[in-house]
């Protein structure tokens, strides 16, 4: 069942077409990735599902319903562009968004407490926000995403200005929120994130969405026939009627790690059954293309 349905979406600006009849359904409970180079159009999409701006096309449905302002208040919106009233307190900027969005005093006071202990800002609860640093102002922004749980969540680059570690603690809060049943859209660059945690992603460049569906059959749909075998060996053999070497590697065991792209025809079982006549096979797997590389593949084509 779609939570969100994007349907010919069409946004102009003067004479620039931000968005150019973009659909897209974003399922209840799911994660999904809203892709793209800068200037793609992703961020005006964004805004016109947190009804910042309207769009001058298409319709935007919420469960089967033209999406409406007071929608909004059962969203969490985290933008690319953070913003944080310098001079409040940590505790309470966060139970002041709570409030804005229905909230009771006691309701998001008691929340905003809970979540600053889980992201580890308990000495910070009374400082303000002009004392944080850049990371720790960040985690209470998404604090104040997030403190109202509401059932719809979009971010807009959450993971810009983090290091690895909170990446990581982002990413766990992320999903257990949508364990709790939270639906997610976040745009992003991080790549990896996507590959990760999403199941179904759209791609904007240049307006239109260029590529969608989900990840593994996105990824299933870009394979090079690639494969990475390990062997006992300290050295395969080519053979050009089944596979060609693209690159050859000793490993620490003393054995051989090659990466193979398959003849046209040939099947991975075929490979298999050579191999083993003559080797000791002790890997055999499918190298999958990243999702960077997919993007840059995809927009690449595109542009040229």
């Amino acid at each position: 069942m779609s939570l969100i349905e994007v349907k010919d979406v069409v946004k102009r600006y003067d004479r620039h077409t931000a968005l150019d009849h973009v659909s897209l359904n974003v399922g209840e409970g799911e994660v999904y990735g809203l892709l793209g180079p800068n200037g793609a159009g992703k961020t005006t999409l964004i805004r016109i599902l947190n009804q910042i701006i309207n769009q001058d096309e298409g319709e935007v449905l919420l469960d089967g319903r033209p999406l409406t302002p007071a929608d909004v208040m059962h969203m969490g919106y985290l933008p690319e562009e953070r913003g944080l009233y310098k001079k409040m307190k940590v505790i309470d900027q966060i139970e002041f968004i709570g409030r804005l969005k229905g909230m009771s005093k006691r309701d998001a006071r008691s929340a905003a407490r809970a979540w600053i202990d889980k992201l580890g800002l308990s000495e910070w609860t009374n400082k303000k926000i002009e004392a944080l640093s850049k990371g720790m102002a960040q985690k209470v922004q998404f604090i104040s995403t997030v403190v109202h749980r509401p059932k719809l969540l979009i971010f807009d680059e959450p993971f810009s200005g983090f290091d690895p570690v909170n990446v990581e603690q982002l990413k766990r809060e992320i999903l257990e929120l949508n364990s709790e049943g939270a639906t997610i859209l976040f745009s992003t660059h991080n790549m990896a994130s996507v590959e990760e945690i999403c199941k179904e992603i759209t791609l904007i460049d240049r307006s239109h969405a260029v590529l969608q569906g989900d990840v593994y059959s996105i990824r299933q749909r870009f394979k090079k026939n690639l494969f990475r075998i390990t062997i006992a060996e300290p050295v395969l053999a080519p053979n050009d009627a089944l596979y060609t070497i693209n690159s050859l590697s000793l490993n620490m065991a003393g054995g051989c790690d090659a990466v193979v792209a398959l003849a046209p025809g040939v099947t991975m079982r075929d490979t298999i059954a050579f191999l083993n006549e003559r080797y000791s096979i002790l890997g055999f797997e499918e190298i999958l293309p990243s999702m960077h590389e997919i993007f840059i593949e995809t927009v690449t084509k595109e542009h040229e």
